[in-house]
C-alpha cells in the first residue's frame, strides 16, 4: 500500500474528546498502561483504523507505524487475506466452546514450522501462555523455583513481575504491589547474558529449580541480543540440573523466520510459548513442547489449565490465514533488508548528531537506545536517557512516524513497509536528532 509521506497536521480535537471520556470509564483511560503515554508525555493516540503500514487516528492523521500492535502485525494492518478469513468465519459463528477443525489446522501449521513442538495448547494471551508453561514445569518437575532474567518480560502473572522489563520499566515499577512475598521469593533473577550468575543460582538451590525462562532475543527492555554461547549454555545448565528450559517466543516466534528462532542458536527448549503473529492480530497464544511434558496437562494429566475462548474460531482463522502467507521464501529476506537499511540510517544519524546512543537490531526488530555504552543487559538499558527518548518520540510523531512510546520497547518493520517508508523514517530520524542536538 502506498501513500504520501507528509507529516500529519496532528490536529487532535476528536482524539482529546474521546480520551477524556475514556478516563471517566477506563482505568487511566486505557486497557494497557503504556498506551497512556505517561513516559513520553503529550496526549495519547486514539486510533480509528489501520491499513497496511499506516495508522489513522480519530482526527484523520496518518501515521507510519513501526509498533505494529507490539509486533503482532507482521503482514501489516487489515491484511486483505486475514480480513476476509475473519469476516467469513464471523458469518459461521464466533465462539463455540468446543473443538473445531480450525484448532487442529493451526496447530499442524505451527508444528510443521517448529517440529520440536510435539504437542500444543492454545490460550488467549501471551501472559496466559507463559504462566501455564511455568505451572506445567512445576508440575512436571515437582519443584517450585523459577529463574528469570532482569529486564525480560513474560507477561503480568505474579511469578514474572520481579525486575521485569516492558511496561514496568517504562513506568519505573521495580516490584509490583499485590504479589505476595512468599510467591515473589520463588522467582530468582539473573542478569541477561550472564551464565555464571545462573550457575550460581543452581548451586545455591540444588534440586529446587523447576525452570529457567528466557526471551531468546530480549525485546522488552528494548532489543538485546543473546551473547555467543548464552542460550546453548542455558540449555546445558538446565539439562545438567534437571530443570526445564522455557523459551518465550511470544515476540520472536515467526518474527525473524517462518518458525522459531531457536534453530538459529542451536537449541530446542523443553517448552516454548508463542503469541502475537500466530493470531494475525487476534487474541491468541500457545504453549507447547515435548509430548511427555505436555501430556501432564489436563485432561491427560493433573496440571489443570482451561479457557472458554481458547482456540476461538475467529482467532484460529486469522492465524491460519497469516501463517499461510509466511511460506514465501522472499518475505523475510525483504523485511530484513528494509529493517537493516533503517537501522543503518539510524546509526548514521546518531553519528552525525553526536548524540550518544546505540542501535540494537536483528531481522525486523530494533531499538535505538539513548545510552552511553552498548546495551547487553538490563543494567545497561536502564542507563538510557529517557528524557532524550521522549523528545525523539515526540519529534518523530510530529513528523508522522509512530514509534513505541517507551525507551524500553522494540520497533517492528512489517511486510507492508516499503523502501519509500524506510527512506521517510530515516529522514525523519535525522531531522529529529538534529532538533534534539540544536536544543
Amino acid at each position: 500500500m502506498s501513500a504520501t509521506h507528509a507529516p500529519s497536521n496532528r490536529g487532535n480535537r476528536r482524539s482529546r474528546e474521546i480520551f477524556a471520556e475514556a478516563e471517566r470509564v477506563l482505568v487511566g483511560g486505557v486497557n494497557s498502561p503504556v498506551r497512556a503515554f505517561r513516559s513520553v508525555g503529550g496526549e495519547p493516540l486514539v486510533i480509528e483504523r489501520g491499513a497496511g503500514q499506516f495508522l489513522y487516528d480519530a482526527d484523520g492523521n496518518q501515521l507510519l507505524d513501526f509498533v505494529g500492535s507490539w509486533g503482532a502485525m507482521l503482514l501489516g494492518h487489515a491484511n486483505p487475506v486475514v480480513a476476509a478469513a475473519v469476516a467469513d468465519q464471523a458469518q459461521k459463528g464466533t465462539s463455540f466452546g468446543v473443538t473445531t477443525e480450525l484448532e487442529v489446522q493451526l496447530a499442524q501449521r505451527i508444528r510443521a514450522a517448529i517440529p520440536f513442538l510435539e504437542k500444543i495448547r492454545f490460550v488467549s494471551s501471551g501472559t496466559e501462555a507463559t504462566m501455564s508453561a511455568l505451572r506445567l514445569a512445576r508440575g512436571f518437575t515437582g519443584r517450585d523455583l523459577l529463574i528469570k532474567f532482569e529486564g525480560c518480560y513474560h507477561g503480568h502473572a505474579d511469578s514474572f513481575l520481579s525486575q521485569a522489563g516492558s511496561g514496568l520499566a517504562t513506568l519505573g515499577i521495580a516490584e509490583c504491589p499485590g504479589v505476595p512475598e512468599p510467591l515473589a521469593q520463588l522467582t530468582l533473577n539473573a542478569p541477561y547474558n550472564d551464565l555464571a550468575a545462573v550457575e550460581q543460582l543452581f548451586a545455591r538451590h540444588p534440586g529446587k529449580v523447576a525452570a529457567v525462562i528466557v526471551e531468546p532475543i530480549a525485546a522488552n527492555m528494548g532489543v538485546v541480543l543473546p551473547g555467543e554461547g548464552f542460550l546453548p549454555g542455558l540449555r546445558e545448565l538446565t539439562r545438567r540440573h534437571g530443570a526445564l528450559l522455557i523459551v518465550d517466543e511470544v515476540i520472536t516466534g515467526f518474527r525473524l523466520r517462518n518458525g522459531s528462532v531457536q534453530p538459529l542458536y542451536g537449541i530446542e527448549a523443553d517448552l516454548t510459548t508463542l503469541g502475537k503473529i500466530i493470531g494475525g492480530g487476534l487474541p491468541v497464544a500457545a504453549y507447547g513442547g515435548r509430548a511427555e511434558i505436555m501430556d501432564r496437562v489436563a485432561p491427560l494429566g493433573p496440571v489443570y489449565q482451561a479457557g472458554t475462548l481458547a482456540g476461538n474460531p475467529l482467532a484460529m482463522r486469522a492465524g491460519i490465514a497469516t501463517l499461510d502467507q509466511l511460506s514465501d521464501p522472499g518475505l523475510y529476506e525483504r523485511i530484513a533488508r528494509l529493517a537493516s537499511t533503517l537501522a543503518g540510517a539510524l546509526r548514521e544519524a546518531l553519528r552525525d548528531s553526536g548524540i550518544p546512543g546505540h542501535v540494537n537490531a536483528i531481522g525486523s526488530l530494533a531499538t535505538l537506545f539513548f545510552a552511553p555504552e552498548p546495551v547487553a543487559n538490563y543494567t545497561a538499558a536502564k542507563k538510557s536517557n529517557t528524557g532524550r527518548y521522549t523528545r525523539y518520540f515526540r519529534n518523530m510523531l510530529e513528523r508522522g512516524v509512530f514509534l513505541a512510546p517507551s525507551q524500553f520497547e522494540a520497533s517492528f518493520v512489517s511486510a507492508a513497509h516499503n523502501d519509500a517508508d524506510i527512506a521517510f523514517a530515516a529522514r525523519a530520524a535525522q531531522e529529529s536528532l538534529r532538533q534534539i542536538q540544536n536544543n
